[in-house]
Parts: C-alpha cells; sequence; structure tokens
C-alpha cells in the first residue's frame, strides 16, 4: 500500500534521482561518483558541507540503512515541520566516515537532514509512495500557457488535413 508525500519530497526526490544519474554520467563513471560522495561525506563528517536539501541527500543516499520504513513515509507527509530526533533514529549510516557524517548532521544540520534521510529514503524505495507530480493534472496545473498559440495553429493544420474538399 502506497501513501501520498508532501509534494516538495517528491521533487526532492525527483532532483536527486537527477543529481545522481548526471553525475554518474553515460557510461556511468563510478570512479568519479564515489569521489565526489566521498569528499561530500568527508566534508559534513568535519562539520562543514554545503547546507542545501540535495546535497546532503545525495551525500547520504548511498550510506544510509532504514530501520523504520513505515514511520519515515509518515514522516514524509510534512515537508517544514517534523521531528529530527525520531527520523535520524528511524535509520543509520554504515562505514565509519558515513556514521561520523551522521552524527555530525544530526548536530549541526538536523532540520535540513531530515529532510535529506527522508529524500533519500523516498528515492530508494520509489513503490512505497505515490508520487503525483507525474500526472497529467499536476503537470497542467503548472502550466503557464506560453504555448497555447502553438496548440492553435497545430490544431488547424489538422483540421485541413481531413478537410479535403477545401470550402
Amino acid at each position: 500500500m502506497s501513501r501520498k508525500v508532501h509534494p516538495e519530497f517528491a521533487y526532492q526526490s525527483r532532483e536527486l534521482e537527477g543529481q545522481i544519474e548526471g553525475i554518474l554520467g553515460d557510461p556511468p563513471d563510478r570512479k568519479n561518483y564515489q569521489r565526489m560522495i566521498d569528499a561530500l561525506v568527508s566534508e559534513y563528517a568535519s562539520g562543514g558541507g554545503i547546507e542545501d536539501v540535495n546535497m546532503l541527500a545525495f551525500a547520504l543516499v548511498d550510506h544510509l540503512e532504514f530501520n523504520n520504513p513505515k514511520g519515515l513515509l509518515a514522516e514524509a507527509e510534512d515537508y517544514e515541520f517534523g521531528d529530527a530526533a525520531r527520523v535520524f533514529a528511524m535509520a543509520s549510516c554504515k562505514g565509519e566516515e558515513a556514521a561520523r557524517m551522521y552524527a555530525a548532521l544530526e548536530e549541526n544540520l538536523p532540520d535540513l537532514a531530515r529532510q535529506a534521510i527522508i529524500t533519500a529514503f523516498l528515492y530508494k524505495n520509489p513503490r512505497k509512495w505515490d508520487d503525483d507530480d507525474q500526472s497529467l493534472d499536476q503537470l497542467s496545473a503548472n502550466d503557464d500557457g506560453d504555448d497555447v498559440d502553438d496548440e492553435g495553429q497545430a490544431t488547424d493544420d489538422f483540421a485541413q488535413m481531413f478537410d479535403q474538399d477545401g470550402d
């Protein structure tokens, strides 16, 4: 049974996917990808790092282990407000440097890291939640109408294709 998540979490999860694919490249360059991850982990572990949900999620995504998927899904319903300590308890990082990063994040950037942990969880578990943003209604809701003229023209051409007799 999948459930709804906050639209911002759905967006961040897609952003993370795009970032991972972008950094891996085509064909995938695993060494470069791993260098990027290692650099970020090291930076966050030392108490630094860019304060950005996407960067944090990217640093965390390959190291996280989730021990409470249902709890994380419930936390994904609210993007802005949530219990960071509770979210940190629902996951952990494997590996010495990653565990150090996790502890540093909990201390220095708990709310941002909470969002990043949930984002990484959603990215890793796409079947557990509904991504409404892919629906046509959602896509057209954000349509600013800049292509209306094109559509009108195409429709006229289309109609004329079937109007063999002329007027």
